[in-house]
């Protein structure tokens, strides 16, 4: 297998970031790698199909969040939080301190202005 390409945390784009993190998918496989020291795709997959994983990995990894290593025939990733947090320092913190909504569970409502 050959290895997967990785930005230098100064190529580290925010809006690349915030769209990798907008995906509910891609934020509960951050959330998961920010438990965990690494974790194989196969541990993440939620038993989606494998092409629809690899997906997920490609803009996590492209955005700078995931690191892929190959590992035989496993894929193992971990959260880059030290790059991360060097690029745009509190954000991941931010993000991961909010806790994800339930299944149904409505939207809070907007404040009145």
């Amino acid at each position: 297998m050959r290895p997967h390409k990785h930005p230098a945390a100064s190529e580290f784009v925010l809006e690349r970031v915030l769209y990798a993190l907008s995906d509910s998918i891609r934020l509960d496989i951050v959330r998961h790698l920010a438990r965990v020291e690494a974790a194989a795709c196969g541990d993440l997959d939620g038993g989606r199909p494998k092409s629809t994983v690899s997906h997920h990995f490609k803009v996590l990894r492209e955005a700078g969040l995931v690191h892929t290593e190959n590992a035989g025939t496993t894929h193992m990733n971990t959260l880059r939080r030290a790059d991360i947090e060097s690029r745009f320092p509190g954000l991941l913190g931010a993000i991961l301190a909010q806790q994800p909504l339930a299944p149904g569970q409505p939207e809070a409502e907007k404040p009145a202005a």
